[in-house]
């Protein structure tokens, strides 16, 4: 079995050029929701003092620093990965070379945490605590029908952002790091780790990277309803600003 194998009719560039827009699309997306929540958060739970703290201006800062923190940490996939002709075939591995494999997992274990498990934790630590001041019986008072909008929304960007992360992020990551580990443990020790549950493992990492993929269609409705969130933001500050009890 040719791990990671398959019948790549392009050439090396193109082999790295995929691989590394395919991971850049899913961090930079991980690393946007994960801003979108703070910035919820902060809106929804600290209305008066968000006012001070964020602008057009800080948000092109905030911007540029997800991409730049984007490229800097997939700019290893352009090393890593790799082609390499077998037979009538020519393979661009999905991970990089065998002889590469023990350092490409560390590199992945290490970015997974980091563009990830900690975004992910900052997401669901973010709505926990909005939830809990949305559902106080005194929020939004004196914010009229601007405020019982902003909460709508708010709710519906929290049911969307975590199901993106439910969906499309969280099985993806749960099965390649099965399949890596397998791996790893058949270039170990080949008696001890079955093919079948290697070839399965590779299988249910294949779908769920599919599922990752998907984020591209979610991404667009969560960036309108933030858009709109501005607009109501606005209107919701202003009252807050006016009524101390907020």
């Amino acid at each position: 079995m040719h791990e990671d194998g398959n019948d790549w009719p392009f050439g090396e560039l193109l082999c790295k050029l995929i691989r590394f827009l395919f991971y850049a699309n899913l961090y930079g997306s991980i690393l946007f929701l994960c801003c979108i929540s703070l910035h919820r958060f902060v809106g929804v739970c600290d209305p008066v003092h968000s006012l001070k703290w964020f602008s057009a201006g800080r948000a092109r800062l905030v911007s540029v620093a997800v991409w730049v923190c984007v490229l800097f940490c997939q700019a290893p996939i352009l090393y890593f990965s790799r082609t390499k002709d077998v037979a009538t075939e020519r393979i661009c591995y999905d991970t990089t070379s065998p002889d590469l494999f023990d350092d490409f997992l560390v590199y992945s274990q290490a970015v997974s945490v980091l563009m990830f498990a900690v975004p992910f934790l900052v997401v669901m630590l973010c709505y926990g605590l909005m939830l809990r001041t949305l559902l106080e019986p005194s929020w939004g008072e004196g914010g009229g029908r601007a405020a019982l909008r902003m909460k709508q929304k708010s709710v519906k960007m929290i049911i969307i952002v975590l199901a993106a992360f439910m969906l499309c992020f969280l099985p993806f990551h749960l099965t390649r790091s099965l399949y890596y580990s397998f791996r790893y443990l058949r270039q170990l020790d080949p008696a001890q780790m079955s093919c079948n549950l290697l070839e399965a493992s590779s299988i249910a990492y294949k779908v769920t990277r599919l599922l990752a993929s998907a984020n591209s269609c979610v991404d667009p409705i969560l960036y309108f309803l933030a858009g709109q969130d501005v607009r109501c933001n606005l209107t919701m500050k202003r009252s807050h600003a006016g009524n101390p009890k907020m």
